[in-house]
């Protein structure tokens, strides 16, 4: 079009829908003269007139141009979603893992999943991804050529591909790689921007909302989730209420009564959700078949309240939560009220040091011997 028509179409890489766009202008250029809808750019311009020439600029600048350009853009929007929409409900999908040939039927997510969570390799939710068969292809294909995913580095075997990209954790894609923005539902969104463009806005209009009244911030209410089965409850008292009567589990009194500060409550919590979680009996180290067998145990046998002794669960390792946003970790307290309540109440007796012998302290106080030592070394 350049060198036979001399029409330059700016842009081009954001055209949505380039053959349509073509055939628009197409029709267009046949019922009014090229010069109404475009720029002329006269090149040469202090050569000879037989020696100038002229190019057309067609660009969004041109109000039709632009809505096209969005219609386009729009439309190729909704057929990305449609396709998106079809790969989620596709319960069909085939697929092989990249890296332990373990292969997959059924949702794509199962595959997804299956990589994030064994092979630490996460290129996104599936949610997020369109044209799925067709990205694992080409990743499968630069794993097959020897390429590293990330850093695009090109080995000698298979073997030592896995172990680079093993050790410098080079399990993800290159983010600055233009070839996978295709595969974004995120890159589809606005006319012209990318993902990073996208991202960008978001931050600086965080940044611009920072210094508003959030005067009239009105909190969500937290749902805590029971230890023992799968109540949930707004509040650490209704939830602590509903333990002692469901389960005979009393933390409050447990924490009272052993002089639990917030860490050791937090290493409770989390050891006796790891517990219930591996479906074992922390009072008899006992192991059931499921959850409803261990709460049907603990029921019959008592063992909600039976805690094995102190050194077993105050452990570094239960500082980390057996599940993610647990909400019941941010409702536990330490406040002065709940240590006061834990002091015998009544007068305390204060005995004062015996004074009457006070010269024979003053002689034989260590102070007095750290002086004496000083004074001979000077």
């Amino acid at each position: 079009m350049i060198i036979e028509h001399k029409v330059v179409i700016a842009d081009v890489k954001l055209v949505a829908d380039f053959p349509r766009y073509i055939l628009y202008w197409r029709k267009r250029f046949t019922e009014q003269p090229v010069t109404d809808f475009c720029s002329v750019i006269r090149i040469n311009s202090t050569a000879p007139p037989e020696e100038q020439d002229h190019y057309f600029l067609l660009c969004d600048v041109l109000p039709e141009d632009r809505v096209l350009r969005e219609e386009l853009q729009r439309r190729k929007l909704e057929g990305i979603l449609d396709q998106q929409q079809r790969e989620r409900n596709d319960n069909s999908f085939r697929g092989v893992c990249m890296f332990c040939s373990e292969e997959f039927l059924g949702n794509r997510s199962v595959l997804l999943n299956h990589m994030t969570r064994e092979h630490a390799f996460n290129i996104g939710l599936p949610d997020n991804i369109v044209n799925c068969s067709e990205f694992l292809c080409t990743l499968q294909k630069k794993l097959d050529n020897l390429q590293c995913l990330y850093c695009e580095k090109t080995f000698r075997d298979r073997n030592t591909l896995r172990a680079h990209m093993r050790k410098k954790q080079h399990r993800r894609i290159n983010p600055r790689n233009r070839e996978y923005d295709r595969f974004y539902v995120i890159n589809y969104l606005e006319l012209g921007k990318s993902w990073e463009e996208v991202q960008l806005e978001d931050d600086r209009e965080l940044l611009d909302h920072q210094e508003e009244d959030w005067s009239d911030w009105e909190e969500l209410p937290v749902s805590a989730v029971c230890l023992f089965c799968e109540k949930q409850a707004e509040t650490v008292e209704q939830l602590c209420v509903h333990m002692e009567e469901a389960h005979e589990f009393d933390l409050l009194k447990i924490k009272s009564e052993l002089g639990l500060n917030f860490y050791q409550q937090v290493k409770l919590v989390n050891f006796i959700r790891r517990q219930v979680h591996q479906c074992r009996c922390y009072g008899c180290r006992a192991k059931f078949a499921s959850r409803a067998d261990l709460r049907a145990h603990l029921e019959e046998a008592k063992h909600a309240a039976l805690l094995p002794a102190v050194e077993t669960w105050d452990q570094p390792q239960y500082y980390f939560p057996t599940y993610e946003n647990d909400s019941l970790l941010c409702t536990l307290s330490d406040s002065e009220s709940d240590l006061a309540a834990r002091e015998p109440s009544g007068d305390v007796t204060v005995i004062s040091e015996d004074t009457s012998q006070l010269h024979a302290l003053k002689q034989s106080s260590v102070l007095n011997q750290l002086l004496r030592q000083e004074g001979l070394r000077s």
